[in-house]
């Protein structure tokens, strides 16, 4: 990145242009027309609500930094036409959940498009590895973190906050000229569009309320009858969170539906001496939850196997978990990227029952780790 363009990116986060009306935001929609490549990111807030609340969507070419407000505009087509416009890349990183919450505050995805989180786990870096800490790797500047837990649907926003938020995204795409340089010198671009691709279907797949016990970690310690009584449980949670618009701990926790699960109570009474159940949950829904625990058990479609693997089957994950290893090394990447231990649970199951290989081992990673990983296991 040459002096003259990062003066320029790091003068526009000073300056960014704050989008709140129509015209403005058509206005901007010329410039952004004109670029390839934008960068992009969302501030919102999630901590009572099933979806997240969108407060501002930012945007940079690297020399303006738009700060587009949902809070106070009336319609974001403006917005929707961008993310769907296929001749200008979109540049986010650790792009899953705004991807999320774009898709559902403004009905779109960003397409085509670029992580630039995943981008650097493909040259080794850590997966995780945060905004901040990349652009200290790349460019050597300190980023503000001072505003991250900030509420940004609360107006008026401040001056720090506004420049906090265009500092996330005005050096996204000279991030990306610098990470595509580096991948395609080691055959990596076509893997990371393939990334890009599967957090696109991630993003739209619909979470079904029978699967949703799947998301509670204990319930690998219930029984087969508590496990359906779960199933159950977590199914109408999630229904009834979304339909509420309620995080779903607040409509009843994980610990609860747990203990429910486990004592099965007749009454509401019996359901009010156990743990992790606010009384105010059991006032509003135990007329419901009650004939749910009692008809759950009558339920018998075959369940997800929730069975811890077996000797055989361990020996097969120390083996395959070794490959990984041995495969990152060579790759000079970190093993997380090529598979998990999780994940790596979920294959050997996946094949011992006959079923597809799951998706995350498919496209790239077929031919650098999933061929010799299949071979483990049969």
């Amino acid at each position: 990145m040459t002096r003259t363009s990062l003066k320029k990116s790091l003068l526009a986060a000073e300056q960014p242009i704050v989008l709140e009306t129509a015209t403005q935001l058509q206005e901007a929609e010329q410039s952004w027309n004109g670029n390839k490549v934008l960068g992009i990111d969302t501030e919102f807030v999630r901590e009572r609500t099933y979806r997240a609340e969108l407060g501002l969507v930012q945007l940079s070419d690297g020399e303006t930094a738009w700060l587009v407000d949902p809070v106070k505009l009336e319609s974001l087509d403006t917005l929707r036409q961008l993310l769907a416009n296929p001749a200008i890349t979109k540049v986010l990183h650790s792009g899953s959940e705004d991807l999320e919450v774009l898709l559902n505050a403004v009905g779109a995805l960003p397409d085509p498009l670029v992580d630039t989180q995943v981008a650097c786990a493909m040259l080794g870096q850590p997966l995780q590895m945060g905004y901040h800490t990349t652009v200290q790797w790349l460019f050597d500047i300190e980023v503000d973190k001072e505003q991250t837990r900030s509420n940004w649907c609360k107006r008026p926003l401040s001056e720090r906050q506004l420049h906090y938020a265009a500092m996330d995204v005005v050096l996204l795409p000279e991030m990306y000229e610098t990470l595509r340089a580096r991948l395609e010198e080691k055959g990596r671009w076509t893997w990371l569009e393939e990334e890009a691709a599967r957090a696109q279907r991630n993003a739209r797949r619909i979470i079904e309320p029978e699967l949703a016990y799947l998301r509670i970690s204990a319930a690998p310690r219930l029984d087969e009858e508590e496990l359906r009584v779960l199933r159950s449980l977590a199914a109408w949670r999630e229904e009834t969170a979304k339909a509420k618009n309620l995080a779903r701990g607040f409509v009843i926790s994980d610990a609860g539906l747990m203990n429910l699960a486990r004592a099965r109570p007749a009454s509401e009474r019996e359901a009010r001496h156990l743990e992790g159940i606010h009384p105010k949950a059991l006032d509003r829904y135990a007329g419901t939850l009650i004939p749910l625990i009692k008809s759950a058990p009558g339920d018998r479609s075959p369940l997800a196997s929730l069975e811890p693997l077996d000797g055989v089957q361990r020996k097969q994950l120390t083996a395959m978990r070794g490959l990984v290893q041995q495969k990152a090394k060579q790759l000079e990447v970190e093993p997380a990227l090529l598979a998990s231990r999780k994940e790596l649970e979920r294959l050997i199951q996946a094949v011992t029952q006959g079923q597809e290989v799951p998706e995350r081992f498919t496209g790239w990673r077929q031919a650098v780790v999933t061929d010799d990983l299949l071979a483990i296991i049969r």
